[in-house]
């Protein structure tokens, strides 16, 4: 489920991509997608799926993703190798520097405020460069393995097709810090 914040940034993404007139944009999520057999792939990147936390929000999820994809199409996404354990990673000393769309540049870090089984919650802050905040969002990812993975593709009637560990379509290791998925629709 998203927070007030995630529900807030995810509009104005949706605010600032509406500006291409050459695509139909469409708000909402994937478990309440109305579409029946009229895609042949379906993606989710930035690791997006990570977001689906609860058991509900997956198998809803993958059910609407199923239904619209046309027989034989495919599901393509990347999700974060929890052996990778990435969020160990997600503290205030790593800050990344960027710039925003006016050039004005800005630091984002991350703090995790809890780990409990699969689901990690942090914080991620924007600030300015002296360290004032001017953007504060929780999030909560998920976390989960192949076996789990798989488990909640099969049950939604997908197969996977090929498997990679990183983006250059290596083999998932434990030293992998992706799984990234393509799974048809059976």
């Amino acid at each position: 489920m998203f927070s007030d914040d995630d529900a807030a940034a995810l509009y104005d993404v949706l605010r600032r991509a509406r500006r291409r007139a050459d695509v139909e944009w469409v708000e909402g999520t994937a478990a309440t997608a109305q579409w029946n057999a009229e895609f042949d792939v379906a993606t989710m990147t930035s690791h997006a799926f990570q977001c689906l936390v609860t058991d509900a929000e997956l198998r809803a999820s993958l059910r609407a993703i199923r239904a619209a994809l046309r027989p034989g199409g495919r599901f393509a996404f990347e999700t974060r190798h929890p052996q990778a354990r990435a969020w160990e990673d997600w503290n205030p000393s790593n800050v990344t520097e960027v710039t925003d769309a006016g050039g004005r540049p800005l630091h984002v870090w991350h703090e995790i405020s809890g780990v409990d089984g699969e689901v990690v919650t942090f914080h991620g802050t924007t600030a300015d460069p002296d360290g004032t905040p001017l953007r504060v969002d929780r999030t909560s990812l998920r976390f989960l393995d192949e076996a789990t993975l798989d488990g909640f593709l099969t049950e939604a009637d997908f197969e996977v097709e090929a498997r990679y560990g990183d983006w250059a379509r290596g083999p998932v290791t434990g030293r992998s810090r992706e799984i990234i998925t393509i799974a048809g629709r059976r």
